[in-house]
């Protein structure tokens, strides 16, 4: 039987940081604070709305954190600039890893999906844009049970749509903690792609079930984790 892999997109195969060069031309030397801002503020807000019942689609969040991160830096953009910077979202880059990465899953031993906070649609454009669609049997999106991750729900819709069979045979491929507690959590394994030395993880007791220093390698890593070895 495959393995089942859910990898997350925004900030694990998808660098949202790649909107920085053109937050630049607009706020100068504030554009890596601000970037920095903007994400923070959208997984809060997706946060939120997920324990409020009150789903809107992650572009809601997306939107709406620039319009409060605008605000708090004093930005001053105009609403053209604004549709600018939200157009760059829908086409952010992949991490330089992330092609060589599913190229190199082997499908004989892999089902591989995208798993995501943003709306089918919206990831489909977004990996389409990136040259990995191809690479996905399908697009689980959180819009499905319309809440958010960490929600237990998000991820039992994974293990129902991806054919898993139980949590323990799927998979979640993450460089956010949340998520990966929210999978493991959720009886998932995952493994968290620590991209930077500095990066922390959430002290809850709750562990990944592996981690690595980025996404080259991680079908090996998985499948000797699988081995026992």
């Amino acid at each position: 039987m495959k393995t089942v892999l859910g990898f997350d997109v925004y900030g694990t195969l998808i660098d949202t940081a790649g909107v920085v060069a053109e937050l630049g031309a607009l706020v100068g030397a504030k554009a890596g604070e601000f970037s920095r801002v903007w994400r923070e503020k959208q997984l809060e807000y997706s946060f939120r709305r997920g324990l409020m019942r009150r789903y809107e689609g992650f572009p809601v969040c997306i939107r709406d954190a620039l319009d409060y991160t605008c605000t708090l830096l004093g930005a001053g953009l105009t609403q053209r600039q604004k549709e600018r910077l939200l157009a760059a979202y829908r086409a952010l880059p992949p991490f330089d890893d992330a092609r060589e990465c599913l190229i190199a899953l082997n499908p004989e031993a892999f089902a591989v999906y995208a798993f995501s906070n943003g709306p089918a649609g919206t990831v489909e454009t977004l990996l389409d844009g990136a040259g990995i669609r191809r690479f996905f049997l399908d697009i689980v999106s959180v819009e499905e049970v319309r809440s958010f991750k960490p929600d237990p729900t998000v991820y039992r819709r994974f293990v129902e749509r991806s054919g898993a069979g139980s949590p323990g045979g799927a998979w979640l491929v993450s460089s956010n903690p949340f998520d990966v507690i929210g999978a493991v959590s959720a009886g998932m394994r995952a493994a968290w792609v620590r991209r930077s030395a500095d990066a922390a993880f959430d002290p809850w007791g709750i562990e990944p079930t592996i981690t690595v220093a980025g996404l080259l390698g991680i079908g090996d890593r998985i499948a000797a984790h699988e081995r026992g070895d």
